[in-house]
């Protein structure tokens, strides 16, 4: 069974690596080919195959539920009612809409935002809705969170906005489960707010309760990261296993009390603890983490009812398998590997050993063990783990899940009945994860509290993990003294870094914005930082800092914000709160404020490692518009050099082209605001004749950049263009004359993306 389960789950993960779905003709070629395997009985070539197909049929009946590019950027009326938590940011309201009435290429499942809306959205509501929508796509970066995996796995087939015109209008709900659940996990989070409408802690009881998650400030979450214990302050497999296991020892417990014998005490109590346990789930909105916890749970509590002395082992995998045959699309989920991982760490350092039990000892080998076992998959998925995560965990695990979490669940139980009741409980609760909080806030300001690396290749992985096996083995076990040399290669990972001379560009995917990362041999400039779209994200936390930590880069030596606009440097204060960063050049004094800060102006050069820095703008002087003060900067020599724009426009353009004439030749521009109409002037890409234009601009952003006017002109020159919303990140390698061109969507191109 290991074997078969292991085979199937690998055919599963290598379609999610595929570029496109197959073809009929391959289809039929893999039919036959299983067949042929069958009838060799060659078994696990069977099996692989047959987790191929089961994969590609399931994403092919999945892709089918997407907007048709009919309706791309087109107005279209719908009905149906909000199904997830509406979410505050700022000036918008976002939502996830289930469609009841539409036309035809109008998928069932939608992500919306409603800006500035007049009526109070709640989940729950039905409505008919005139909405302007765009197939999936997220921003596609190197180390960085991909948006439109997870849209696809969470089966939204379209994103988009409320338009105001014909005004939205309230219906009639229809009679759907779905929603009836929406309703209540709104009503039990308006009640946790009129009880405690002041609590810096409410975002995180909803987490605990309801799965809100959007509600938990920046701080708290970089705390809980630094510490290692993000996993408890999101509803996952080890919450809603606690639960269950509380409801099933007192059920037993109760029910041998009472003395009832004919039902067995083992029964009540599992039937007991999956009840209870599919309650929270749904307190949580089945979200795709608590329907995986509940196969897991069930397969465990199955075995419990029919008496079957089933290895723990054999459970996990028979788990695995209804979880990958429910939905083999968890598998793009970093949640599913880190939460089966845990399970087979805590099934191995906890059966086959000898020993009186003791609680302490044994709770804190768990703590590390799971610090040890999970850390190669934290450095591949995050870059990042935690040092400190076992001794903050070992304090944390047992308040939080079997003190607080129980007594925030008994609030929501309340709320509806006693509100008196409910506030002595969220009081008390407030006053436990003050003092949890003083705690990890006090060991996240340690030392190496967190350990950065660079995303370990694969072989490094996979003798981690032996080494880990080896390390977490009981005592005498042959060759355990290898197991520190095994964690090497993870302590010495290489990356690829420009030689001496080189230059290293990366215009990284903000959306309608702009980032852009510099290399040498020995030095690293981050030009511009994106954009800040409320308290809890922005561009630098989101896709700057997970792309320098995806590189090995821990410090900047020189970020030059070209001009003090939300787009370009939104995400500036959390680059300068995470990584040490030499020197700041701006146009605004609201950065050259900062220690190591200075104004760009023209004339300012220095050189590293045998490349020239050159700023070329703004004068003294300025220019009246903002856009147009931008720092330009010009990197590299006569041979090949990039010219690095800003938001320049018509005056700064021609001013440029007066002052610098032919030296402004360049081989690769990033084009001047965005690609919009006010900038990139016939006589400017004269001067500059770029033999390719990078365009820093969202997909189908509102603003309609780049300008198909712009567009024509590089056509009309033969210049190539590249736009970060259709080609991702794009990296540009200069090493004398030769230029290397790298956009990240087609190199790492999955069948789930917009074409």
């Amino acid at each position: 069974m290991y074997r078969a389960v292991l085979t199937f789950l690998a055919g599963i993960a290598w379609v999610q690596h595929w570029s496109r779905l197959p073809s009929a003709w391959e289809w039929l070629f893999l039919t036959l080919l299983a067949a042929a395997f069958h009838y060799a009985r060659f078994r696990l070539g069977w099996v692989l195959i047959l987790g191929v197909l089961w994969a590609s049929l399931h994403a092919g009946w999945r892709l089918s539920d997407r907007l048709a590019g009919e309706w791309q950027g087109k107005d279209v009326p719908v009905q149906g009612y909000i199904v997830s938590l509406p979410q505050r940011q700022e000036q918008r309201v976002s939502f996830d809409f289930y469609v009841t009435e539409s036309a035809e290429g109008i998928p069932r499942k939608l992500r919306l935002n409603w800006y500035s809306p007049k009526p109070a959205l709640r989940a729950g509501q039905a409505w008919a809705l005139t909405v302007r929508l765009k197939q999936p796509h997220g921003l596609s970066n190197p180390g960085a969170f991909d948006y439109e995996a997870w849209l696809f796995a969470n089966r939204i087939g379209a994103t988009g906005y409320v338009r105001p015109a014909p005004p939205p209008w309230p219906i009639k709900p229809p009679l759907s489960m779905a929603r009836y659940l929406a309703q209540w996990r709104q009503a039990v989070s308006d009640k946790l707010d009129a009880v405690s409408p002041h609590s810096q802690w409410n975002g995180v009881i909803k987490a605990l309760t309801i799965g809100r998650q959007d509600e938990i400030s920046r701080r708290q979450w970089d705390v809980f990261r630094a510490s290692g214990i993000v996993h408890l302050v999101v509803i996952s497999g080890s919450h809603i296993t606690l639960i269950a296991g509380l409801v099933f020892w007192l059920t037993r417990r109760l029910w041998v009390w009472l003395g009832i014998l004919g039902v067995s005490p083992q029964t009540v109590a599992a039937a007991s603890a999956w009840l209870a346990a599919g309650f929270y789930a749904g307190l949580a909105g089945f979200s795709i983490p608590t329907q995986r916890a509940m196969l897991m749970l069930t397969v465990g509590l199955c075995a419990i009812v029919l008496q079957r002395n089933i290895a723990a082992m054999r459970i996990l995998l028979l788990a695995l398998l209804l979880v990958v045959l429910f939905d083999p699309l968890a598998l793009l989920a970093v949640g599913f590997w880190l939460s089966f991982a845990a399970v087979a760490i805590l099934m191995y350092v906890s059966s086959a050993r000898l020993g009186r039990p003791r609680y302490w000892r044994d709770a804190g080998k768990v703590h590390v063990a799971m610090a040890i076992g999970l850390s190669p998959l934290l450095l591949v998925f995050f870059q990042q783990v935690s040092l400190i995560s076992p001794v903050a965990n070992a304090l944390a695990v047992p308040l939080v899940g079997l003190v607080i979490t129980p007594m925030a669940l008994l609030a929501v139980a309340l709320t509806f009945v006693s509100p008196a009741l409910v506030a002595g409980l969220l009081w008390s609760i407030d006053k436990l994860l003050q003092a949890l909080w003083w705690l990890l806030q006090q060991m996240a300001a340690w030392p190496l509290a967190q350990l950065a690396s660079p995303e370990p290749p694969w072989y490094a992985v996979l003798m981690s993990a032996i080494g880990a096996g080896l390390l977490l083995a009981p005592k005498g076990l042959p060759g355990r003294y290898l197991s520190p040399f095994l964690f090497l290669p993870l302590a010495f990972v290489s990356v690829e870094k420009p030689k001496p001379g080189e230059i290293w560009l990366t215009l990284l995917d903000v959306g309608q914005g702009l980032s852009t990362v510099v290399q040498t041999s020995n030095h690293v400039l981050v030009f511009d930082t994106g954009a800040k779209y409320s308290e809890q994200f922005d561009m630098g936390d989101a896709v700057l800092l997970p792309y320098l930590r995806h590189q090995g880069i821990n410090r900047i030596d020189a970020l030059v914000l070209s001009h003090d606009e939300n787009d370009h440097s939104g995400g500036a204060e959390t680059l300068l709160a995470e990584m040490p960063v030499t020197a700041i050049y701006s146009s605004a004094a609201h950065w050259t404020a900062r220690p190591g800060g200075q104004y760009c102006r023209a004339g300012q050069r220095w050189q590293w490692d045998g490349v020239g820095f050159n700023v070329l703008s703004p004068t003294v002087d300025g220019f009246a518009s903002e856009n147009d003060n931008s720092c330009v900067l010009k990197i590299g020599e006569v041979n090949a050099s990039f010219l690095l724009t800003g938001d320049i426009e018509h005056d700064a353009e021609q001013w440029l082209v007066r002052r610098y004439g032919p030296e402004l030749a360049s081989t690769v521009m990033i084009a001047p605001h965005h690609g919009s109409k006010t900038s990139s002037h016939d006589n400017f890409l004269s001067q500059v004749d770029p033999e390719l234009i990078l365009i820093p601009a969202g997909y189908a952003n509102r603003f309609g950049f780049p300008h198909p006017r712009v567009l024509q002109r590089y056509k009309d020159r033969h210049i190539q263009s590249l736009t970060t919303g259709e080609d991702g990140a794009i990296t540009v390698k200069i090493a004398g004359e030769s230029v290397q061109v790298e956009p990240f969507r087609q190199s790492h191109k999955r069948y789930w993306m917009r074409p």
